[in-house]
């Protein structure tokens, strides 16, 4: 059996955003500059490459960042080039029924293969889109934006990913 798919946000789980005005414990600071004369800081903890890689999951982006996340959130937390998730045209797109614009993608990309999804922006109208479009076992945890990835999210996803092989 493949291993389940992880899908990581950057904005809110890897980078705590609204954590400001100080830089969370274990943190550092890059600045971004993903658009030329518009520099962006961005929080990193060199920890969660590793944390991340030992849960058992196949990482995938899914981010905003798309492919630039291997350029520069990928070597700062310690993790390989990943695959991910190319949003096209659906990128930033409103639905007229709340489920955010990743989700559709998401399921999409997962192919019937369980997952878990990390993100800061997800809603209940998320939830109900997976459990009623994805025939396999899913887990969606919504992040705090202003601590990024903490103890009790790396435990939740652990226990999912050991609750398939089960």
């Amino acid at each position: 059996m493949s291993r389940p798919l992880l899908f990581l946000d950057v904005d809110g789980p890897l980078n705590p955003w609204a954590a400001e005005p100080e830089r969370p414990e274990g943190y550092t600071t890059i600045t971004v500059a993903l658009h030329p004369g518009r520099a962006l800081l961005v929080r990193l903890n060199p920890a969660h490459g590793p944390a991340l890689l030992g849960l058992g999951y196949e990482l995938c982006w899914a981010t905003t960042w798309m492919g630039a996340a291997n350029r520069w959130i990928a070597p700062v937390v310690g993790l390989p080039e990943l695959p991910y998730v190319d949003f096209g045209a659906g990128l930033f797109a409103l639905r007229p029924d709340g489920v955010h614009w990743k989700t559709e993608a998401i399921v999409a990309h997962a192919a019937g293969r369980p997952f878990a999804w990390v993100d800061d922006e997800q809603s209940g109208a998320d939830t109900a889109y997976v459990r009623d479009t994805h025939p396999a076992p899913a887990l969606l945890r919504q992040v705090d934006p202003a601590t990024g990835l903490t103890p009790p999210d790396f435990t939740a996803l652990a226990d999912f990913a050991s609750s398939l092989t089960t």
